[in-house]
C-alpha cells in the first residue's frame, strides 16, 4: 500500500494541496487499516476471489479519503488506474507473460470451472457468484465468466462506498493487459446490469 501511494505521489501533487500530501498518505494508510477489518471472508486460500479482495480494497481506502478531501471520482479514478498500472508494470515482463499465459491455459480453466460451480453454493454471502461462459460458434473469446452477484458491490453497499465502484471495476482491464489477456467486457453489475461479462482471449503481442 505504502508502494502504490508513493507511486500515486506525482499525481496527487497536482490535485491536493503539497503541505497536505504526507497527512493525505497517513489518511490513507489508516483508512487502509480500516478497510482490511472490514474486509470479507470468502473462503480464504481456497477461494480464487480471497486473492482479489486483498490486491483491490486497498484502493477503497485511497478512494475514500481522496473523496472526503474534495477530489472529483472522475480524478480519483484516473490516479487509481495510472497508479496500479504502474504497479503492476514493476514485475517483470516475461513474469507476467507467464502470469498471463496460466491464467488462459486449460489447467486454469478447468480450476475456474470447479470455482463457479462452488460459488453456486454462495457457502459465504459476501462472496462472488459466477457461471463459466464456453465460447459458442462465431465467439472470439476463448472463455467468459458471468458474475451474477460481486463481493465489491456487497462491500460498497454495506460501507457506503457505492458511488466509488466504477473506479475499481475499471481497474480490471490493466490488471489483464499487463499480463498479455484482452478482457471485453459491455456491462457490470456496479452499473446496474443483471452480470459483469467478463471475455478473456489473448492480445496479438502478449501471451
Amino acid at each position: 500500500m505504502r508502494h502504490r501511494l508513493d507511486l500515486a505521489e506525482a499525481m496527487l501533487r497536482e490535485h491536493v494541496h503539497p503541505s497536505s500530501l504526507d497527512g493525505i498518505k497517513q489518511e490513507v494508510m489508516d483508512e487502509f487499516d480500516i478497510v482490511l477489518a472490514q474486509m470479507p471472508y470468502v473462503g480464504g486460500a481456497d477461494s480464487r476471489m480471497s486473492d482479489f479482495f486483498m490486491r483491490l480494497l486497498g484502493f477503497m481506502a485511497i478512494s475514500r479519503v481522496l473523496r472526503r478531501h474534495g477530489v472529483s471520482l472522475a480524478v480519483i479514478g484516473d490516479i487509481e488506474r495510472d497508479t496500479y498500472k504502474a504497479q503492476l508494470l514493476t514485475a517483470p515482463e516475461a513474469e507476467r507473460l507467464a502470469s498471463g499465459r496460466q491464467f488462459m491455459s486449460a489447467d486454469n480453466q478447468a480450476f475456474l470451472r470447479e470455482q463457479a460451480e462452488k460459488s453456486l453454493q454462495e457457502q459465504f454471502p459476501d462472496d462472488f457468484v459466477y457461471d463459466f461462459v464456453e465460447p459458442g460458434p462465431g465467439d472470439t473469446f476463448e472463455f467468459g465468466i458471468n458474475y451474477k452477484a460481486c463481493g465489491f458491490c456487497k462491500f460498497a453497499a454495506r460501507h457506503g462506498d457505492k458511488d466509488i465502484l466504477p473506479n475499481i471495476c475499471g481497474l480490471d482491464f490493466d490488471a489483464y493487459a499487463t499480463r498479455g489477456i484482452h478482457l471485453e467486457r459491455t456491462q457490470t453489475l456496479a452499473g446496474g446490469a443483471s452480470h459483469c461479462d467478463f471475455r478473456f482471449s489473448r492480445l496479438q503481442s502478449g501471451v
